[in-house]
């Protein structure tokens, strides 16, 4: 059994790099994007009226003069005209190009027109007001978004006024989620006595809609030689599997034991945390290396610990996965029980799809709202209620009936971290958190 430390940066060691697809500009949203972009010209790329009203030469009202016969209208979206006498003035609209020969803008609020003569009713102007100056925002080339941006609705309006109708973003993994156990049947069916509906299943993929994954779903009895026909057609149709179930140690349990003998290298099985302790993380094994790259593996890795070990293996994946000759996949079996499914999918397999996509990986800290003690010497995921007290971010212990309890989720926020050195935990303490709210 390995620490949790340990079990997330043995899964951070075997992220993978699943390449660059091109889409269309509104099918980008939430995707990460994986190129620069560059304003094509000066934002905004030309001196553009911020005011209905009228654009005059300052220097005119700067002599005294504060009535201006109106020689013409600037449309926006009209080419751009010229203020041909300088004693004129020129009615102007918001967006529009300001007119050659002009250097302020009064917004109509401030004029009384009357038979073509525009007169202004304030004392004060400044020369340049109500003008937004070319390339004031951006100059031509700048970098607007850079290449590992989140797109949001705000990056939508940049790539849209810069010509993007196809961004370049990162590729998503191809995901199957996998339920197992005779005990669960459909949502739309009526349990008997002795069964269950399925919630796990529907509760990682939309754990995955939220990382815009599109998953696929499957449930598989609990038949040892149907579970290996059906995986081992996965291992090579999909980059990621996520079970559900029979990791633990029922007589039924068969997962591990199928993914061995398929091939799939088990990285580490048990982590010292609660809930989730069954956890079984493993990749498709030798990705087409050779007996010499077997070999030398084998004598690298002699004379160090297990972990340093599971490390050089989950290290080796990503190198050899360049020129691999066999399809790599990573397995993440997490336990059926469905908080220890939610908080396993929270903890590691988000920190692992962030960086493989090229995200940067953030911490979020609160702080504890009362005094708790945990007596094993595990990490502990509890889950917390989440309120901000005086700008600071508090997590108030939520305790429900162990990792079977579902519908305990809807009454909370998130799962603040508990480190397995300590037993007791102290009101005003800060911990990660980890929220899904």
């Amino acid at each position: 059994m390995i620490s949790v430390q340990e079990a997330l940066q043995t899964i951070l060691n075997s992220t993978q790099n699943f390449g660059v697809e091109e889409i269309s500009l509104m099918q980008s949203v939430g995707r990460v994007l994986k190129e620069e972009v560059l304003a094509d010209r000066d934002f905004p790329p030309f001196n553009r009226v911020a005011m209905d009203g009228i654009a005059i030469d300052y220097a005119l009202f700067k002599n005294g003069q504060s009535s201006f016969k109106i020689e013409g209208i600037q449309a926006a979206g009209s080419g751009q005209i010229t203020l041909q006498n300088p004693e004129n003035c020129i009615e102007v609209m918001t967006g529009a190009v300001l007119p050659n020969n002009t250097s302020a803008v009064i917004r109509y609020e401030d004029v009384e027109i009357k038979d073509g003569i525009a007169t202004i009713q304030i004392n004060a102007i400044n020369d340049g007001q109500n003008i937004h100056e070319q390339g004031k925002d951006k100059q031509q080339g700048a970098l607007l978004i850079s290449q590992n941006t989140i797109i949001s609705a705000a990056e939508i309006g940049v790539l849209a006024t810069v010509g993007k109708s196809l961004v370049k973003v990162a590729r998503q993994p191809k995901v199957m989620v996998v339920s197992t156990g005779d005990e669960l049947v459909e949502v739309d069916q009526n349990p008997l006595a002795h069964q269950i509906r399925k919630s796990n299943v529907y509760t990682l993929v939309s754990l995955l809609e939220s990382l815009h994954i599109n998953s696929d779903a499957a449930h598989i009895t609990d038949d040892k030689q149907i579970l290996k026909e059906k995986i081992k057609t996965y291992l090579q149709e999909y980059d990621v599997l996520l079970f559900s179930g029979a990791v633990s140690k029922g007589k039924y349990d068969f997962l591990p034991e199928v993914l061995e003998e398929l091939g799939v290298e088990k990285l580490f099985h048990k982590v010292a945390q609660r809930p989730g302790k069954p956890f079984w993380f493993g990749v498709t094994d030798t990705f087409g290396m050779s007996e010499q790259d077997v070999y030398q593996d084998e004598e690298s890795n002699k004379s160090l610990s297990d972990v340093e070990v599971k490390d050089n293996v989950s290290q080796g994946v990503n190198k050899r996965s360049e020129n691999k000759s066999q399809k790599n996949t990573i397995v993440f079996a997490f336990p059926g029980n469905p908080i220890s499914t939610y908080v396993n999918c929270l903890a590691y397999f988000y920190p692992w799809y962030h960086k493989s996509v090229g995200l940067k990986l953030e911490q979020e800290t609160a702080i504890l709202g009362e005094d708790l003690s945990f007596k094993p010497k595990m990490t502990y995921f509890l889950q917390v209620k989440l309120e901000y007290k005086f700008g600071h971010l508090v997590a108030f212990p939520m305790r429900g009936n162990g990792s079977g309890d579902l519908a305990s989720l809807v009454q909370t926020d998130g799962f603040i971290q508990l480190p397995s050195d300590q037993t007791e935990f102290k009101k005003g303490a800060v911990f990660p958190v980890i929220r899904y709210r």
